[in-house]
């Protein structure tokens, strides 16, 4: 396991036409090589490595340190593949902004080709971007959320924060976990963050037991109990997260908790306008007046390393990047007509992810 910690700086701007045109190109030729040689799992198991996903990135030529190598490398793969879903099996919804709150109609939109019954998909991309937004307090704000998904009801997730404050990032990868409320990520990458609330940790497992008995109860009697924490002398650390929270404004956010009668955390966490408030004080209350603790262990543990777009380590060469989109496509072709030597895109990635293990391991 590859453990450490990245910093990913929020960048401006945009990858310039002429690049993004190339990076469309060869994420559709790489994903082709790698789904003729190891199928839908192997592609939806790279895209939840950090690790992997960060040198994918890096070999589409963009900057090897910001925040934009998620949304333009994502944004390339979802728009090199977009017209071969038939072919291969592998559907992309969502993007950055505006375009993520498309993610379950475009869900919707390939299952009604497809024949599958939406539901289960749209709920775990829900689901899984409810997690890093409102149980998982970071300090950053989920503002890119991509869902990956296959015929056979496959998926992967690659969802990125900002902190705009620091001008950082932080990376989320998803792969369909046991359950939505216990460690669910693949992996998180980015910086150690100083305050954080894991409401989704292993260890939790007694805190969201009582969150969920308080989430039944009268949002009044909840409300009263928080009225009594903010007047009561408590620990700094309890002291900001309870600065934000104002029992009255939630007694109406929680009142649908109370209509819905939840039966597990992620029932609760599946329950329209419960956000990190509200969860933040089910968990407070938990913590505080029943003694069951929630976690504040960061689950960040990859880091990255190398570089392209703006110069660094070197500017990016048009002519060799073309040469390698024509030498992919040639792969490919081959590999389809039976020939078993994996693509050379692939070796060059595994060769610039083991470059990555002393940094990330250090």
């Amino acid at each position: 396991m590859r453990t450490g910690t990245a910093d990913l700086p929020l960048h401006g701007g945009r990858a310039p036409r002429w690049l993004f045109e190339r990076m469309t190109l060869l994420a559709r030729e790489m994903a082709l090589a790698i789904l003729s040689n190891e199928g839908t799992p192997g592609l939806m198991d790279r895209l939840a490595d950090p690790v992997w996903f960060q040198a994918f990135g890096c070999v589409l030529g963009f900057d090897w340190h910001s925040s934009g190598l998620t949304t333009t490398a994502c944004g390339a793969l979802k728009e090199g593949l977009r017209d071969l879903s038939g072919e291969t099996g592998v559907f992309i919804a969502g993007g950055k902004g505006k375009t993520s709150r498309k993610t379950p109609q475009e869900i919707e939109s390939a299952c009604w080709v497809t024949g599958q019954d939406p539901a289960p998909l749209v709920r775990a991309s829900r689901l899984s971007a409810k997690v890093d937004s409102a149980a998982l307090q970071d300090g950053f704000q989920v503002y890119h959320h991509n869902f990956f998904f296959t015929k056979d009801g496959s998926w992967a997730v690659v969802q990125q924060g900002m902190n705009a404050a620091h001008g950082m990032a932080r990376r989320y990868h998803w792969l369909p976990p046991e359950r939505f409320d216990r460690d669910p990520h693949a992996a998180v990458a980015g910086e150690s963050a100083q305050q954080v609330l894991n409401l989704v940790a292993s260890e939790g497992e007694g805190n969201r037991r009582l969150a969920v008995e308080l989430a039944r109860e009268d949002p009044v009697k909840l409300a009263t109990e928080m009225t009594r924490m903010r007047t009561v002398s408590m620990p700094r650390h309890h002291d900001v997260r309870l600065d934000d929270l104002h029992p009255d404004r939630l007694a109406r956010v929680l009142l649908a908790t109370y209509e819905r009668q939840p039966e597990d955390y992620t029932a609760l966490l599946a329950v329209p306008g419960v956000g990190a408030k509200a969860l933040r004080a089910l968990a407070l209350v938990a913590e505080l007046t029943y003694g069951e603790p929630a976690s504040v262990r960061d689950p960040v543990s990859y880091s990255f390393a190398h570089g392209g777009k703006d110069g660094t380590p070197f500017p990016v060469d048009r002519p060799t990047y073309d040469a390698t989109i024509e030498s992919l496509r040639r792969a490919v072709n081959e590999a389809r007509a039976g020939h078993s030597e994996k693509s050379a895109a692939l070796k060059r990635l595994a060769g610039i992810e083991r470059s990555l293990a002393p940094a990330a391991t250090a």
